[in-house]
């Protein structure tokens, strides 16, 4: 009798087995990797949108009115998304304290995003 060549039923469970064994070790760390990649964004985006409000406070002596005063002077070239909420609409736009010169317009950007980052500090106070 001549035997068939191929992979029986029980070789293939042994290797899909194998293979759901190391996706369990490493889709967790994917994850960690993906969420700490979110948070460096965020981070950036906020310390480069900070600095274009400060540099323009300085050019102009007044705060801008808004994320697109920046981009239509060219201090950004657009504005910056949020990496958490997938959106360039959803900063929170703090005005100038009663301390600080110039009435209205945007003083500060904040993530409006929920929840912590993995260092246990909210997304709000980054």
């Amino acid at each position: 009798m001549r035997r068939e060549q191929g992979f029986t039923l029980i070789e293939l469970l042994v290797v899909l087995a194998i293979i759901a064994t190391l996706l369990t070790l490493a889709a967790p760390r994917y994850f960690q990797h993906v969420e700490r990649a979110k948070e460096a964004v965020l981070r950036e985006n906020l310390a480069i949108t900070r600095q274009a409000i400060d540099q323009y406070h300085a050019d102009k002596g007044t705060w801008p009115e808004s994320l697109e005063a920046l981009v239509e002077a060219r201090y950004l070239r657009a504005v910056p998304r949020d990496p958490l909420l997938d959106s360039s609409e959803a900063w929170n736009l703090l005005p100038p304290n009663d301390e600080e010169s110039g009435t209205g317009g945007v003083f500060d950007v904040k993530s409006s995003a929920e929840g912590s980052a993995q260092d246990g500090t909210p997304y709000a106070d980054f």
